[in-house]
């Protein structure tokens, strides 16, 4: 399989379009390419059991980042603070960059 190119990067800022975190907004922890999803930092949160350790003797319920399909968020433009939609354009430099399609200027 080719290599996938997502709009989104880590560290974005993106906007939860779908789904039960709908209108939710959050920056990018990690993007997991196999499975095209991403995790966004305080959105989706879910319990998870951990087992006591030598570093968490107690064990118990930890409330962890879940996954959400990359194509239920989108970018939020730094400069504006909006929702848009991603294009790529080359610059003056002759490199591919990611551009906002409501501003036409470089991301």
């Amino acid at each position: 399989m080719a290599n996938k190119k997502f709009k989104i990067k880590r560290d974005d800022e993106v906007l939860v379009i779908s789904g039960n975190h709908k209108g939710q907004k959050g920056k990018v922890k990690e993007i997991i390419v196999d499975k095209d999803r991403v995790v966004i930092e305080g959105v989706n949160l879910v319990s998870k059991h951990v087992k006591p350790s030598a570093a968490n003797p107690s064990g118990g319920i930890e409330k962890v980042e879940g996954t959400i399909h990359i194509s239920n968020v989108k970018l939020i433009d730094p400069k504006t603070g909006e929702p848009t939609k991603v294009g790529r354009k080359v610059d003056e430099d002759g490199k591919l960059k990611r551009v906002s399609k409501k501003t036409g200027e470089f991301i």
